[in-house]
């Protein structure tokens, strides 16, 4: 499998077997990353926080291609597993994996100097309160950026006859660039340079997912039946405001244990 695309330039320089050993999702982490970074402002030394890496390719073609220092950020893949894919790859000494829930991080504040998920962000990053957590992590004027699966357009009342057969509850997660861009601007947090979906996105899915999961016939029987109507890959990047006002997390509520009688 030679996984050469002419879209991804940057990402044929990898070995397919080194990408395919590396496998972690539904999404190839080199496609994606280089499609997101193609709009972002990275600059070597950069402190790049990749939230939710799997295992660590993206934070790789990070370090590599742009020469950053990432935090290489995840909760359900080994980190002790990434650090050897990132020795064996020569970053030790510029990436730097990190056992972590999304909503549990152990950085300071205004740390990073930007913020990429790649084909992760919807797990999490649903929630109301997501971004004003997130971006707290964040260097004011600062960009987020993320990328992966989801909508060309947001659903009807119903699941589209040609899905029904793959989707499920948890699917409810994915979305459309325009409502990353409404969930995001609402917020006053950040302002919107980009809100887009890949073109053709849904047949670069397709022919990743043939290449690790061939025996998958239900989610390739849902692309090709869909043929690009809803499924596809979507990326949003925003740049944290100069004014933006973040609240303060509530960790604990601090009560005081007063004895009354129980009844009249």
């Amino acid at each position: 499998m030679s996984l050469i695309s002419q879209r991804f330039k940057r990402s044929n320089a990898y070995d397919p077997d080194w990408i395919l050993a590396s496998v972690s999702g539904g999404a190839n982490p080199l496609w994606i990353t280089e499609w997101l970074t193609e709009k972002m402002d990275l600059q070597p030394g950069m402190r790049v926080l990749d939230l939710g890496c799997g295992r660590a390719m993206s934070s790789i073609l990070l370090a590599r291609e742009f020469g950053l220092q990432v935090w290489a950020t995840d909760l359900w893949c080994s980190v002790s597993e990434n650090l050897e894919r990132i020795r064996d790859a020569g970053f030790a000494d510029s990436i730097f994996p990190i056992h972590a829930d999304a909503r549990s991080l152990p950085f300071a504040n205004e740390f990073f100097d930007a913020i990429v998920s790649i084909d992760s962000f919807p797990y999490y990053g649903t929630d109301d309160h997501y971004l004003n957590y997130i971006a707290r992590f964040l260097k004011s004027g600062g960009q987020i950026g993320i990328a992966g699966a989801g909508l060309l357009r947001e659903l009807e009342t119903e699941i589209p006859s040609a899905l029904k057969s793959w989707w499920e509850p948890g699917m409810s997660c994915l979305h459309s660039a325009a409502w990353w861009q409404r969930h995001w601007q609402q917020t006053g947090i950040v302002d919107i340079e980009l809100a887009d979906s890949m073109e053709d996105g849904w047949q670069h899915w397709l022919e990743w997912l043939k290449a690790i999961a061939p025996d998958n016939h239900v989610e390739i029987d849902a692309l090709e039946a869909d043929h690009g109507s809803y499924l596809g890959y979507v990326r949003t990047i925003g740049r944290r405001r100069p004014d933006a006002k973040l609240e303060d997390p509530i960790t604990a509520v601090h009560t005081t244990y007063t004895p009354k009688p129980l009844l009249r």
